[in-house]
């Protein structure tokens, strides 16, 4: 029976060292440049939602290389070496680069896709209230909405405390113009700040579709959890799929994992697979 397990760095392959660098460089960019310019990458190279003011195309290719955190980019890093390694080896940088974008971008299109289910309903209930002024559809969009802000929220947050004044003056005096006009800026505003929220980072898109690609190769071959726990990479896949899908569909408050983005990577991986091997080029 075949095994797999990671027995140290060796030589690596092209793709697959470019990408290791890559990362790593990004990764100190953000810190350096945000530290010493005060620039945030995140903002301007991170995965918007499309709609967002701060969306700009190329995101679904950059947001791959900029990561939340140590943890964050280590776990990804590991696991490119650790599988993208073998992938590499035996179909080709070319294929193997073109698998990971694939994946990637892929990834990033399921997530907005995903993430307009929640998103879009927040923005059309704003629309209504900013289209008619009518304070019904405010006073249930503020019953059911949480302001997610603080003071380090920047410049808006004086902003929503003006607008939760004006908010009281309404509800006495709902013909007070200057009270509406103030809510209707900061409702504005606020759909803007919110839309520009929701950014993803991250290899992990790309990362589970060549996990997912291993698991197809590979199926039998035996991953090493924590290095001591054997299973069957197969099984790994599957267990590692449903749980991601599981915690998607609870959408956990404070979970601020994309893992639809994990969860299209792996989709869009199989769909390239299955089309590699309609065409016979699938080794």
């Amino acid at each position: 029976m075949a095994q797999f397990q990671p027995t140290g760095f060796k030589v690596l392959p092209t793709v697959v060292k470019n990408l290791l660098i890559i990362n790593g460089l990004f990764f100190l960019a953000t810190i350096s440049f945000g530290d010493v310019f005060n620039i945030d990458l995140t903002k301007i190279l991170g995965l918007h939602y499309i709609t967002a003011s701060d969306f700009r195309p190329y995101q679904f290719v950059t947001y791959m290389f900029m990561h939340g955190g140590f943890a964050h980019i280590l776990f990804n890093m590991f696991a490119l070496w650790m599988f993208g390694n073998t992938l590499e080896n035996i179909w080709g940088p070319q294929r193997f680069l073109i698998y990971y974008m694939v994946t990637g971008i892929g990834a990033g299109i399921v997530y907005l896709i995903w993430i307009s289910f929640q998103i879009m309903p927040v923005a059309n209930q704003i629309d209504l209230f900013l289209q008619t002024r009518d304070l019904a559809v405010l006073g249930q969009f503020t019953s059911e909405h949480t302001f997610r802000l603080n003071e380090y929220s920047g410049a808006i947050w004086q902003q929503f405390q003006i607008f939760e004044q004006s908010l009281k003056v309404l509800s006495v005096n709902p013909g007070n113009t200057q009270a509406m006009q103030t809510t209707l800026s900061f409702m504005a505003e606020y759909k803007e700040f919110y839309l520009n929220q929701n950014v993803v980072v991250g290899a992990s898109g790309a990362v589970f579709g060549i996990l997912l690609a291993f698991g197809m190769m590979f199926p039998n071959s035996l991953i090493y959890l924590y290095f001591a726990i054997p299973i069957k990479a197969k099984y790994f896949v599957l267990i590692y799929g449903a749980f991601e899908l599981f915690e998607g569909v609870m959408n956990r408050p404070g979970n601020n994992i994309a893992h639809f983005a994990h969860l299209g990577g792996m989709l869009f991986g199989y769909l390239l697979i299955v089309y590699w091997k309609k065409k016979g080029v699938f080794r």
